[in-house]
């Protein structure tokens, strides 16, 4: 009897996150993938087509900005893990007491405002007139205005103060695990901190930079604001096309099969970590 209720209450607790998975994620994209296929022919008529994937592949705009996009979100993920793997390593075994709470609201507080606020910021610091360009004319390292927004730095800067706590969270929870002892013995048996560093942290934390690396890829390779607002019209961010078909030229059908290529290389990315990492989702997301 007991057993019967425990089960009944796990299948309620599981309830709502159940629908979530069906109504807002499966059946949504079930119905994108079904868009994705019509042919939309005068009077209104659809009729089962390839033509919008075979459209993607035969206008070099889309499949150029497609890779542009996935290269671009490696590369910020790999930026990402390189700038908070000190900090979370620093919050999680170095500092102490106050300062390691204090340090982790200080990663926390840039996510206090919406994106949209957080990328206009970057916008008031590097535009022409702004704050950076006018610091620099002002102690002579420049005698004109410089305009720093519109180009890939720029935009790989926005991408990775954007996606920073999504990695340093993970990073911080497996490091905390960490028994200090196992780095203490390792310098006893005279290892250097690279060698402490590879052979003990890094497989220590193999999960939470997995974790952190899939997060923030998904993240980045779906982001519309930060690449469009920080880059212009010239950013060739891959969302930005899905966007202008749903729209702008209200073409669902194509727009959903630029939206179905995305999610297929999202999901290849994540397997591909996975495999190369030789991680196990259920083991990375315990």
């Amino acid at each position: 009897m007991i057993e019967r209720g425990n089960r009944l209450a796990l299948y309620l607790l599981m309830t709502p996150f159940l629908l979530w998975l069906l109504l807002l994620i499966i059946l949504p994209h079930v119905q994108m993938l079904n868009i994705s296929v019509q042919d939309r022919a005068i009077g209104g008529a659809t009729a089962f087509s390839l033509d919008n994937y075979a459209t993607f592949f035969t206008e070099p705009l889309y499949w150029r900005t497609f890779m542009r996009t996935a290269v671009m979100s490696l590369l910020a993920t790999l930026l990402t893990l390189l700038v908070a793997f000190p900090v979370a390593f620093y919050i999680a075994k170095v500092s102490q007491g106050k300062t390691k709470s204090m340090l982790f609201v200080a990663c926390l507080l840039p996510f206090w405002v919406s994106e949209l606020v957080r990328s206009y910021g970057w916008m008031i610091l590097l535009r022409e007139s702004g704050l950076i360009s006018g610091l620099l004319q002002s102690v002579g390292l420049a005698d004109q205005p410089v305009e720093m927004l519109y180009n890939d730095v720029t935009i790989m800067v926005g991408l990775v103060y954007t996606s920073m706590l999504f990695m340093v969270v993970p990073l911080v929870t497996t490091l905390d695990s960490l028994d200090n002892s196992l780095i203490e013995a390792a310098y006893d048996l005279g290892g250097s901190s690279w060698d402490v560093l590879r052979e003990v942290v890094i497989p220590h934390a193999m999960s939470g930079i997995v974790a952190g690396c899939i997060v923030v890829f998904m993240l980045t390779l779906g982001n519309y604001l930060t690449p469009t607002l920080l880059g212009g019209k010239d950013s060739l961010w891959f969302t930005e096309q899905i966007f202008t078909q749903f729209i702008t030229r209200f073409n669902w059908e194509q727009g959903s099969a630029f939206g179905i290529l995305l999610l297929t290389l999202s999901s290849l990315m994540v397997w591909g970590g996975f495999k190369l990492t030789r991680q196990s989702f259920v083991k990375t997301m315990g």
